[in-house]
């Protein structure tokens, strides 16, 4: 299986507080990785590092082989690497359409319209909603309207920070069965959660960081199964 993230050694501060301290993974194609642990752990400061949003001081990180240390973010996706931030942040103002045409921003014309059937059809939700304005979308219709417009993007790797954050569990469900169709139809996933098991669960491989540091890796069946993560993550 061949990598195609390679994170190492990232060291990352705000201002003096040193936020992520020697942090290195790695994603291989076609995976599910998940990186869990408490807020404040430092996963969100992660994936907002992978994607150029904040720089790190030292190590490197490698997209297929190529280093990211310099891109600036828009580059960074058109490279193929997409992050639906925490919160969500549609365009509360526009319509679904034009919040998913936004994120095709950075590919050329010709291929939004077969784009945009694609995202319809794993978001039936989202075509019948089309015209609506995505401020008065619910929480779990604006979690989709967010994966959908970062595949617009044509993805070669989709980064979700926290996309159960703040839904009902019935529909935190609907969300992780959406990742795992997602999955399916050949995407590749680096999944932060605070929901340890439900990521688990649905991860080949998982990290577990605390206070900016990663402590514990493996499977997700080894992590879902280890007495220490059980304790800490999932109530056992």
């Amino acid at each position: 299986m061949e990598t195609i993230l390679k994170v190492e050694d990232i060291n990352v501060y705000y201002g003096s507080i040193h936020a992520i301290k020697g942090v290195s993974f790695e994603v291989g194609e076609d995976e599910i990785v998940t990186l869990i642990g408490a807020n404040g752990a430092g996963k969100s400061t992660t994936l907002n590092t992978i994607a150029g949003l904040l720089r790190s001081k030292t190590g490197s990180i490698d997209f297929h082989g190529e280093p990211l240390a310099k891109v600036p973010p828009h580059k960074i996706v058109e490279r193929g690497l997409a992050l639906v931030p925490e919160g969500r942040r549609v365009f509360l103002q526009m319509t679904v359409q034009e919040n998913l045409e936004m994120g095709a921003y950075t590919k050329p014309g010709a291929g939004v319209a077969e784009d945009l059937e694609k995202v319809y059809g794993l978001f039936p939700r989202l075509k019948e909603r089309r015209r609506q304005v995505a401020g008065t979308l619910s929480g779990g219709e604006q979690q989709m309207l967010a994966m959908g417009r970062a595949l617009m993007s044509r993805p070669r790797l989709l980064m979700l920070d926290e996309p159960s954050m703040g839904l009902a569990p019935i529909l935190v469900e609907q969300i992780f069965e959406i990742i795992q169709n997602l999955h399916k139809a050949g995407s590749t996933i680096l999944l932060v959660e605070q929901n340890a098991q439900a990521a688990l669960s649905i991860a080949d491989r998982g990290y577990v960081l605390e206070t900016g540091k990663v402590v514990q890796s493996g499977t997700g069946r080894e992590l879902l199964e280890s007495p220490a993560i059980k304790k800490a993550y999932l109530g056992g």
